[in-house]
């Protein structure tokens, strides 16, 4: 019955006119055991059932002749048999209708093909089979992938496990098993990618994504070019249809490497007689070191083959990479240091490329009394009561960042992106620091380019620059800037329409309460802005959906920031040392953001991940009502109907506490943040009070 053109489905009457055989299966051959199956009288006669026996699947039956026992799969293309039925003695496939004997599994003539089928017995306490001794599981190439990627210290996979991935997913199983990784199995994939990509961001290190094939690898998308458009090193993983029927129109059938083309630095596709440690360790590879996305497609059949007897051991990142620490040009340095040196009033802007240096380029700063603004993805990389911070710079920004960058004489940029958001003066003397090439006067010319690790180079200009003179107003002047702004806050706080509670007075709680050592996720919408205006980190953390700009990624990725600061599998230590280990996380979006993946709050609970989830919950999407004011059209199809998100929160198993009034926020807020497992804090705030 393999092939439906050569073996027509038999009509009830033509399975009818045979009478299916009710010999006994003989005991299996070589070594097997004994199992219990079912009670006498948990099956009528009639019917058919799946049970499972340690990992093997199976049919069982009950007709006038007593009870059988198949393999739980056709022949055909493997139909649960387990939900068929009998119909005229025989037991039909559920797929097909194809025939087969209860007993002994033979089909009708002219058939020949047929399930095995396994001696029962029935005992005081129910039937019993015997199934031959399973030996023991085998090394795969699935096994031979997975210890490559824990090699390059993949310690977390988010994903979902499905029909096409059912052999890499067991192999996954056993190195959670073996305690070499994790995995966190989420509601929908699309959190999977924005979880890893949060974890590359926060940690620079590799988190995986894993999927099926079609819509689950499709979902991984949108957070994979968060990824890439913010310079995140991500492994996805996609399980893919049988390479038999792939570009057939199979079932789930898509060219998942065309798909994937343009959001993968590297993608490949493992197939039979392929270097399976070598495609894992180039795609390791490549994620890390271009800090970008890499994608291996794994079709369903070679995900269960044997590993080569002849292999060599599993990849790993021994001799594989080199130090990424590359000072600047000499040439570049003494230009650098000329501009600097003339310059009496020069102004440091960080970015988020700048997280890994941001030690040195703030002694940079005090070296030369420069004040310091943050992009909005930078914001939290200098703390706004340093003497020298000034805030974000740009449309998410504060007035102290503006005033500074127009009295600046001379700017020095280090990991910034200059993207129209921020607003750096173009026409003010440059010096860009930044590790990418393509970066370096991106949008227009700058004075100095320079290519080099960000820390390198500040530690190298704090060098060259020893002898200039200082400016110590410096810290006087932004204190005084604050001053103002503080002031202007304040006011704001009082703003009061009977529509709910304004930002202002959210984020000066949340900046009063929030501990410094937090790791925060921020979504997209009016929240963020306000986020960028009002809050003053203080040593926390923050993520955002940078150059993409994502709604929805701030709940998902905090779950990507718990992983990091959750003890590493095999270690005592956190996943990227002790730099993340027991920080705690908390996330704020909007309602709008929430809503696209609100269900994995059910995720969170089922892992006990403490995130204190912020939501803003002003019934619209206010950000695009805002836009649409803006440009002169009418408000329309913004509006949103909620939940009671607190009431949500509490029946998925969550702490949900919903705030009416600012005098709610503080206690709110302690008491979510000192609970330990996952809390919401439903706001419901003005949309005109941003």
């Amino acid at each position: 019955m393999s092939d439906t053109s050569q073996h027509p489905t038999p009509s009830v009457t033509e399975s009818n006119a045979a009478t299916p055989s009710v010999a006994v299966p003989a005991l299996p051959g070589g070594e097997f055991a004994w199992h219990r199956l079912i009670g006498v009288d948990e099956l009528d006669v009639g019917r058919v059932t799946t049970v499972t026996v340690e990992r093997e699947s199976l049919c069982v039956t009950r007709t006038e002749s007593g009870f059988g026992c198949l393999a739980n799969a056709c022949p055909h293309q493997g139909g649960p048999l387990g939900e068929g039925s009998i119909e005229g003695g025989w037991l039909r496939c559920p797929w097909h209708g194809y025939d087969y004997s209860p007993r002994d599994g033979t089909p009708p003539p002219p058939f020949d093909d047929a399930p095995a089928a396994y001696r029962t017995e029935i005992r005081s306490d129910g039937v019993y089979v015997a199934l031959p001794v399973v030996p023991s599981r085998s090394r795969t190439v699935s096994d031979q992938l997975v210890e490559t990627m824990t090699a390059w210290g993949v310690a977390w996979v988010f994903g979902m496990v499905g029909h096409s991935n059912l052999g890499f997913a067991d192999a996954l199983r056993e190195a959670e098993t073996d305690g070499a990784l994790r995995f966190i199995g989420v509601r929908h994939e699309g959190a999977a990618s924005f979880a890893a990509t949060a974890y590359g961001k926060l940690t620079g290190s590799l988190a995986a994504c894993f999927a099926i094939a079609g819509p689950g690898s499709t979902n991984l998308l949108t957070g994979l070019y968060d990824a890439k458009m913010d310079r995140a090193p991500v492994l996805a993983l996609s399980g893919q249809v049988p390479s038999s029927v792939r570009g057939r129109g199979a079932f789930q059938d898509t060219d998942l490497s065309a798909a994937f083309a343009d959001v993968s630095r590297y993608s490949a596709t493992v197939q039979a007689g392929s270097d399976a440690a070598e495609l894992m360790n180039l795609a390791c590879k490549t994620a890390l070191v271009e800090r970008d996305v890499a994608h291996l497609v794994l079709p369903d059949e070679v995900q269960v083959l044997p590993a080569p007897a002849s292999e060599r051991p599993a990849g790993s990142p021994q001799g594989r990479t080199g130090d990424r620490g590359v000072s600047p040009a000499a040439s570049a340095l003494d230009a650098a240091a000329e501009v600097l040196s003339g310059s009496k009033r020069p102004m440091i802007v960080v970015g988020h490329g700048a997280r890994s240096g941001i030690e040195d380029i703030v002694a940079l700063a005090e070296a030369i009394d420069a004040p310091v603004a943050t992009t909005f993805k930078g914001k939290g990389l200098i703390a706004d009561q340093h003497p020298l911070a000034c805030g974000v710079l740009g449309r998410s920004g504060t007035p102290i960042a503006s005033w500074f960058m127009n009295e600046s004489d001379a700017l020095v940029t280090f990991g910034v992106s200059f993207a129209n958001h921020t607003g750096i003066a173009s026409y003010k003397p440059i010096v860009q620091v930044d590790f990418d090439p393509m970066a370096l006067g991106r949008f227009h010319a700058v004075t100095v380019p320079m290519l080099a690790d960000v820390g390198v180079a500040a530690r190298a200009l704090a060098g060259a620059l020893a002898t200039r003179a200082s400016n110590p107003s410096a810290a006087a002047e932004v204190a005084a800037r604050w001053g103002i702004w503080r002031e202007e806050k304040q006011r704001r706080q009082f703003d009061d329409r009977g529509s709910g509670v304004n930002s202002a007075v959210v984020f000066e709680a949340l900046s009063r309460l929030v501990p410094p050592d937090a790791v925060m996720a921020v979504d997209v919408g009016n929240h963020a802005y306000s986020f960028g205006r009002y809050f003053e980190p203080c040593g926390q953390t923050v993520l955002m959906s940078g150059y993409l700009g994502s709604i929805g990624f701030a709940f998902p990725a905090a779950m990507g920031c718990w992983a990091a600061t959750q003890p590493a599998p095999g270690s005592g230590d956190g996943a990227d040392g002790s730099r993340w280990a027991g920080r705690p996380v908390v996330s704020v979006s909007g309602d709008g953001g929430f809503g696209q993946y609100a269900m994995e709050l059910t995720t969170a609970v089922k892992y006990g991940m403490g995130i204190t989830h912020v939501l803003l919950n002003n019934g619209e999407l206010g950000k695009i009502s805002k836009e649409q004011r803006a440009a002169e059209f009418d408000v329309w199809q913004t509006s949103l109907r909620n939940p009671s998100f607190a009431g949500f929160a509490e029946l998925c198993g969550a702490m949900g506490r919903q705030v009416t009034a600012a005098d709610q926020l503080d206690d709110a807020l302690s008491e979510a943040l000192a609970h330990p497992g996952p809390a919401l804090v439903e706001v419901l705030t003005d949309p005109l009070l941003v």
